[in-house]
């Protein structure tokens, strides 16, 4: 149904039919520079913003430098001010301007876009709440990226969810998106494991499970290091034939791989996650690492400390960096370095992103300025964006490092928890999955509510608990929203929105209050673009699921004896259903429909 609001001037950066707030705030800037030449509208309408506590949009005035003092300057715009379809109300309070929008026009606006944009759409997939900002361009980004061998630390775990948002986030803008997955897959831990495989390998714990397995043959072997120095020599050996291509000692290597990213795809499959491309350390030509060394020699930046090649950044105040080792081998500076040059050849990306702890970050400014230095055109399309520590992950009984441990212990704490309501367990279909779903949600909430650059305790009881603002609530809300429809099944199918009379919703302060938070989706997902974090979804996400909370007692859909409200009150929770399952999947979450 196409909107039935005014026609207004159009202004540069908005798009009033995916974010129909926008066609609001036209509004609001087209009364304030009508006001108050020379002010242009595109100038009035960088000063609209958000109000606080109960006022929808706020304009202050000294931010347009304009001569006059604002009693003066607020006088001419509200002056002969009559209430339209977008504005009821302008308030002036010191140097502010406060707007009130036209309640029936917004709710019946909001609802109008949401159901248009989700079922409606032509390219078939619902769009509410996307952009075409990035259309064209091409992002790379680099996430999870966990050492084979290694256990898949907590680390790899908040990499990979920030990087699955991020990802999300860039489809949802319009941009074209490669995800790859920069294993660890190359260095002397192979060495070793190639050593210790001999004494400790077995093909059937192998096949089993790939990662487990070398893990736990990595552990040993270093174990016998400790008391025995021969270990590491045989173990450098080993890498020096691999790095020098000899087939006899890259046999073993390339069967673990294949069989650990095997397991990973299943891994990540769980976690709601999938990446375009799975490369590694050990796929970096040796050709752009050479001249790399070459390039930064010829400009006076390498100096030989006993036969090891070191970069000296010390004037941009970022240390020495090592190259390569005295014996010849790489280091993954090195392969950093020829990994993005050679991904500039193949993908000539607009950004390249690599999400990283923020314990890296000397590293990755050191490779930055590298680049730089090297003068290649596109060094600064790269981006760190970073994060800060997960303390204190491990199972209730110590310490897993595996990532299938935590999942599991999430799920079966999940599951404990929803076998206690015997009536409801019974109605679910795949009450494992259910919890396994929900524990996952409890892992992924817990990790981006906050700013991803703070560190957080991981927290078992915080994060699986009803109450609060977690995980499994925002699951809760969204199957709540969802019983709407079976619980009311004299009301569907609900007619065409043209047919649906939304004027009664405009009386309550709760159905308001949910379509205001509805219509700025939109936003949050244009603001999460600018500052790469989560936690504004999130926070979207918590705060819808309150508003709708606070609704249900005043705003009932059964037992409403009057159809054409009920009917309005059912629209209202059906689209803030889809926009909280938008929102939840934009978190790389799965919404599910019963609990």
């Amino acid at each position: 149904m196409v909107s039935s609001l005014p026609s207004l001037p159009s202004v540069l950066g908005t798009d009033p039919s995916s974010c129909i707030l926008d066609a609001f705030r036209i509004a609001i800037a087209k009364r304030v520079s009508d006001a108050l030449p020379p002010l242009t509208l595109e100038q009035a309408y960088t000063g609209v913003d958000y109000g606080k506590k109960g006022v929808d949009f706020t304009v202050a005035l000294p931010r347009f430098r304009l001569p006059g003092k604002s009693d003066e300057l607020a006088k001419k715009v509200t002056t002969d001010f009559q209430p339209d379809d977008f504005i009821s109300t302008i308030t002036h309070d010191k140097q502010f301007l406060h707007f009130q929008l036209n309640t029936a026009s917004l709710i019946r606006e909001v609802l109008n876009q949401i159901h248009t944009l989700t079922y409606n759409n032509p390219t078939g997939k619902p769009s509410y709440g996307t952009n075409t900002s990035g259309a064209g361009k091409k992002l790379v980004i680099e996430y999870s990226s966990p050492n084979i061998a290694k256990s898949f630390h907590v680390g790899h775990l908040r990499s990979t969810i920030i990087g699955a948002f991020l990802d999300n986030l860039y489809k949802a803008c319009g941009w074209e998106v490669v995800s790859l997955n920069y294993l660890g897959d190359w260095g002397t831990q192979f060495g070793m494991i190639t050593t210790g495989f001999e004494k400790y390998g077995s093909q059937e714990e192998l096949e089993k499970d790939a990662i487990k397995h070398l893990y736990d043959v990595y552990v040993k072997v270093s174990k016998d290091a400790d008391s025995d120095p021969n270990v590491k020599v045989e173990a450098a050996k080993w890498f020096k034939r691999m790095e020098d291509g000899d087939e006899s000692a890259l046999a073993n290597w390339r069967v673990w791989r294949e069989m650990s990213v095997k397991k990973y795809i299943e891994e990540y499959e769980r976690l709601n996650v999938s990446f375009n491309v799975y490369t590694g350390e050990s796929e970096v030509g040796k050709e752009w690492q050479d001249r790399a060394l070459e390039r930064l020699e010829e400009m006076g930046l390498i100096s030989d400390v006993d036969g090891a090649k070191l970069v000296d950044l010390e004037k941009w105040k970022l240390g020495k960096a090592v190259l390569r080792k005295a014996n010849g081998t790489s280091i993954y500076l090195t392969r950093d370095i020829g990994g993005a040059i050679e991904r500039w050849e193949k993908y000539h990306f607009d950004k390249m992103i690599y999400v990283v702890a923020s314990q890296q970050d000397l590293h990755l400014s050191q490779f930055f300025k590298m680049l730089s230095l090297m003068e290649f055109s596109w060094a600064d399309r790269l981006e760190h964006v970073n994060y800060g520590l997960v303390l204190g992950m491990s199972t209730r009984k110590g310490t897993a490092v595996f990532l299938d441990q935590i999942i599991r212990e999430a799920s079966s704490v999940m599951h404990e928890q929803m076998k206690r309501n015997e009536v409801k367990y019974n109605n679910i279909e795949d009450p494992e999955m259910v919890a396994r779903e929900v524990g996952i949600t409890g892992i992924k909430i817990q990790d981006m509510a906050a700013k991803r650059i703070n560190n957080y305790t991981f927290n078992w009881d915080r994060m699986l608990s009803f109450e609060g603002d977690t995980g499994p609530y925002l699951q809760y809300a969204h199957v709540r929203l969802t019983s709407m429809e079976r619980k009311n099944p004299e009301l569907i199918p609900l007619p065409p929105p043209s047919q649906i009379d939304t004027s009664s919703l405009a009386s309550s302060q709760h159905a308001r209050d949910i379509a205001i938070l509805l219509g700025s989706y939109p936003d949050v997902v244009k603001t999460a673009l600018k500052t790469h974090e989560p936690s504004g979804v999130v926070t979207f996400a918590f705060r819808l699921a309150h508003a709708i909370s606070s609704a249900w007692e005043t705003l009932i859909v059964k037992g409403e004896e009057d159809t054409e409200k009920a009917r309005a009150r059912l629209w209202l929770y059906l689209c803030a259903r889809d926009v909280l399952g938008a929102a939840m999947r934009l978190l790389s979450i799965r919404p599910l429909e019963r609990m």
